[in-house]
């Protein structure tokens, strides 16, 4: 992820600051001088427009108070694609967004390993109105390895790691043009002898979300982990973001378009991803809680799986 820089010296700001407030002052001033300048009219007087209604207080809701099925903001998830959105669960409903299927293949040095998950449910129960926990697993898995010089082929199969995560918006999550939460988690080594690394990991997700022009809308995703090393005691630091794009092709179907980037510094040597992924969602007007979804990754390097596509299904309840 790039890092900002400011482009002017702060003295410059102040007094550019300064002139704008300046001019809206004046701007503001004429315009009240020119409404009492103006002459009076004739007539009956012109009615009144009808006030925007403010928009509902949700901040009451819980767990053991639950959002009114009427106050429910429409479906968000977190799929498809790799983003994550900042959008919660509203207070005392709960989500199911899963694969049905996921296949991802890749040949490297004459190695092909293919892997399938058979669903891979997150479960996401909201506990206020901007606060979430959400629970991740891969009940079954199968991964499969072919080597082509010594033609040997290994299988295997089994749960995934459990991940624990809580999703708490900071802003945004009723409306408005900028949305950003924080999304802490924690893997838990569950998974099968050949499918994981037997490691207690972690990190944290800064999701933010912009309303772009023309109904785009932009997610970006900085992400930090602490992960074990590979081949050595001790632990390291792995990084990664997104730029996720989406654009509402009707008025039931979404398609996003993303590029990734992932940085393991791994202390026996660090290895970088890219990859570009496209994806569409499916949420049927007679249906605003229920959403079909799928997509493709493709990898941009050699260390990046060369493909993955996958289906999926979620829905709110």
């Amino acid at each position: 992820m790039g890092v900002w820089r400011a482009g002017v010296e702060s003295g410059d700001v102040m007094n550019r600051t300064l002139i704008a407030v300046a001019a809206l002052t004046m701007f503001q001033a004429g315009a009240a001088w020119a409404d009492d300048q103006a002459p009076a009219t004739t007539g009956p007087p012109a009615a009144a427009a009808p006030a925007t209604p403010a928009p509902p207080d949700k901040s009451g809701f819980t767990l053991f108070n639950p959002t009114p099925d009427a106050d429910l903001r429409s479906l968000c998830t977190d799929r498809p694609t790799k983003s994550t959105a900042p959008c919660t669960v509203d207070a005392g409903h709960w989500q199911l967004e899963s694969d049905v299927y996921n296949f991802t293949t890749d040949t490297a040095g004459g190695v092909t390993t293919i892997s399938q998950l058979f669903t891979n449910p997150t479960l996401k129960l909201g506990l206020t109105n901007t606060l979430d926990f959400e629970v991740n697993i891969v009940p079954y898995e199968e991964m499969t390895t072919h080597d082509a010089a010594t033609r040997t082929t290994t299988t295997a199969t089994g749960v995934g790691d459990l991940f624990l995560k809580a999703k708490w918006n900071l802003v945004g999550d009723d409306g408005g043009n900028f949305a950003f939460a924080l999304v802490p988690y924690v893997k838990v080594p569950t998974a099968s002898a050949g499918l994981g690394n037997g490691a207690y990991e972690g990190g944290v997700l800064a999701p933010l979300q912009f309303n772009l022009p023309m109904n785009w809308q932009l997610v970006v995703d900085p992400e930090v982990d602490d992960l074990l090393n590979a081949a050595s005691p001790g632990r390291h630091v792995n990084t990664s973001g997104l730029l996720s794009f989406s654009y509402p092709v009707t008025k039931t179907v979404t398609a996003s378009a993303e590029v990734w980037g992932d940085v393991n510094f791994d202390p026996s040597g660090t290895v970088s991803q890219m990859s570009f992924d496209l994806g569409a969602a499916w949420i049927p007007a007679k249906w605003p809680n229920f959403q079909l979804d799928g997509g493709v990754n493709l990898g941009l390097n050699r260390a990046t799986p060369a493909a993955q596509a996958y289906l999926g299904v979620s829905r709110r309840f």
